[in-house]
Formats: C-alpha cells, sequence, structure tokens
C-alpha cells in the first residue's frame, strides 16, 4: 500500500479490492469500485461486464450510477472514488461528466495489461481524427443533426450538464 495515502483513503481502496476479489470468485471481473461522500459509502460495485452480458458494466459505471441514484443528482463532485484498478478510458469519461474531483486506485493500466486487459488501443483510437480510427465513422452532410443543437440552445428552462 502506498504510504502517500491518508489513513481513510487506505480503508476504503481496501475495500475495492475486497470487491474485485469477491467478484473474480462470483464469476465477475477483476475490478472493484467505492464512492464515498464524506465518511460514507455512498455505492460500491464490481465489474459485471460478463454477467451482464454488458461491455459498459465496469466497476466504476456501475458505482457512479449507483452513487447518482441514491444522491439524486448527477454531480458527484462532493464525493471521491476508491477503485482497485486505474479507470479505463470509458471509465475515465463518466467520471469526468460526473464531477468526481479524486480518485484513488490501486493497479495502474500496466498492471491490467499484464492481466490481458489493454486499454492502449483504446487510449490510441481517442487521439486520431474519426477517419484514421479502427471502427468506421461517417460523418453525414444531412444538416438535421443541427436541429437538434439549436433546439436546444434555444431551451429556457433546459438544465445544463
Amino acid at each position: 500500500m502506498h504510504s502517500n495515502i491518508m489513513e481513510n483513503d487506505k480503508k476504503y481502496l481496501l475495500r475495492s479490492i475486497e470487491i474485485a476479489k469477491e467478484s473474480i470468485v462470483n464469476g465477475g471481473g477483476p475490478f472493484g469500485a467505492v464512492i464515498v461522500k464524506g465518511d460514507k459509502i455512498i455505492s460500491e460495485a464490481s465489474n459485471r461486464v460478463v454477467l451482464n452480458n454488458d461491455p459498459t458494466a465496469h466497476a466504476e459505471i456501475l458505482a457512479i450510477r449507483q452513487a447518482s441514484t441514491q444522491l439524486q443528482t448527477f454531480e458527484l463532485n462532493d464525493c471521491t472514488l476508491y477503485t482497485s484498478c486505474e479507470p479505463c478510458p470509458m471509465c475515465l469519461g463518466a467520471i469526468y461528466w460526473s464531477g468526481i474531483r479524486k480518485i484513488v486506485y490501486s493497479s495502474d493500466r500496466t498492471d491490467a495489461e499484464r492481466a490481458g486487459f489493454d486499454d492502449k488501443f483504446i487510449y490510441n483510437e481517442i487521439m486520431l481524427e474519426p477517419s484514421k480510427r479502427g471502427i468506421t465513422f461517417i460523418r453525414s452532410s444531412d444538416p438535421g443533426g443541427e436541429d437538434v443543437f439549436r433546439m436546444w440552445n434555444e431551451k429556457d428552462d433546459k438544465i445544463v450538464y
């Protein structure tokens, strides 16, 4: 355990690791996450990609969903995420969208890669222009999509996020 984290951080980080171990035993992936507000655990989750047949069912995503439901808000900026491993690009995006400002993690992407979880190709793809990615991206010249943002911009009672 790294000595540069606070005692409470260690407690919650160890809980995320315990959840990851339980997940393996129960047929899930080797990842666990805990979201804390103040000194209270708001949500806990493990990786359920295979169990749920859902490629987005990462521990961090599920914990964010649970915390948002529990707190009745999409803004988790006063919460801390503890996770057994450095979040992947998808989870990192969700973390930014949720407003979480602190993440404490144990293993990193190199450790995950050694265990067969290689996110490097996604990090590399994100940096490319859509036309150069491994997935085909086609932007339509149909102007209909612009109407959606025009409607949004004109909406007086929108909740900006």
